[in-house]
């Protein structure tokens, strides 16, 4: 799979980019938002991994000028802890998904085989874990063949799991991503909504990492 980093921060770039190669993907490196866009327009790409404070031409507006164009290369944003854009936001100015620095590597990689799937570039929106079926179009949840129902807030928890494919995810991750940057809630929804999960997919479906987070096991139980 063929990556566009657009980041002009030279350290996270190279950390980002062999952490990529290491997982699997072919990494191209932009260092600001003019060199991206043209890099994005003319290259065969499949993903792009965007930061937003960029020289030249923002993220915001790469991805703008990208969708102007009917670019439909899915995007994933980088966005700084403080960033001033949440997730709705993001979404509505054409990106697939965000996730906040620092990224863990394997949970970014996912992300991206997760956004090239929904945008067409596999024949299926759904991923499956074990007996767990997930529509990531339609947040909606099999186990077996049973379709489990699920809150709002529960299908955005279980698919910050199901796209990390096994591969364990922090509570702040979880927060960042169902909840969106400016949550200032109490940390200990994430749990509520981990218990209620296991609930409805099997006491075995979700593992607690110690000093790391929760994952989807290996063999659900």
């Amino acid at each position: 799979m063929r990556v566009l980093l657009i980041e002009d921060d030279p350290d996270i770039a190279r950390v980002v980019s062999r952490g990529l190669e290491v997982e699997g993907f072919s990494v191209e490196v932009a260092i600001n938002g003019v060199d991206g866009l043209w890099r994005v327009t003319e290259g065969e790409i499949d993903v792009v991994v965007l930061d937003l404070l960029l020289p030249e031409l923002t993220g915001y507006q790469v991805c703008e000028r990208m969708r102007a164009r009917n670019d439909e290369t899915p995007v994933v944003v980088l966005t700084a802890k403080s960033g001033d854009l949440d997730q709705v936001d993001l979404l509505d100015m054409g990106a697939d998904d965000f996730l906040t620095k620092p990224v863990q590597i394997n949970v970014l990689a996912a992300r991206l085989r997760a956004a090239v799937r929904r945008s067409g570039g596999s024949s299926t929106n759904e991923l499956t874990h074990g007996e767990i079926r997930f529509d990531l179009a339609g947040n909606r949840c099999w186990v077996s063949d049973d379709e489990v129902p699920l809150t709002k807030k529960e299908a955005e928890v279980l698919y910050v799991l199901v796209v990390a494919a096994g591969a364990a995810v922090s509570r702040q991750e979880i927060i960042r991503s169902a909840w969106g940057l400016d949550f200032d809630g109490d940390p200990g929804s994430v749990d509520v909504y981990i218990n209620r999960l296991r609930k409805k997919l099997g006491a075995g479906t979700i593992t607690n990492t110690r000093g790391v987070g929760f994952q989807l096991a290996t063999t659900p139980e």
